[in-house]
């Protein structure tokens, strides 16, 4: 297993907008989290960018698992970058 880290963008009035998917994507990330391929995920306080580190087989099953979410379905998420990450500390 390799680690993950993402880094994207959240679409004009994110807060608002995910309103009606958030459950639906906490309960997600929760799922993932208990599975220990989710290491962390969460806006930056501005909530313009989002921010995750991941633990999979290799960058497209990460890929897989962000265009599957309802964030990604619905526009609330608007761009993603994942790159392999290597763990110093």
């Amino acid at each position: 297993m390799e680690r993950f880290v993402l880094w994207g963008t959240y679409c004009e009035n994110a807060l608002e907008k995910r309103t009606p998917f958030r459950k639906e994507h906490l309960e997600r990330l929760s799922d993932l989290k208990q599975d220990g391929i989710l290491i962390t995920l969460g806006p930056t306080k501005c909530s313009t960018y989002v921010f995750g580190i991941f633990e999979a087989l290799n960058v497209q099953v990460v890929r897989k698992i962000v265009e599957e979410d309802i964030y990604w379905k619905q526009g609330i998420w608007t761009s993603i970058e994942i790159y392999p990450w290597i763990q110093a500390f």
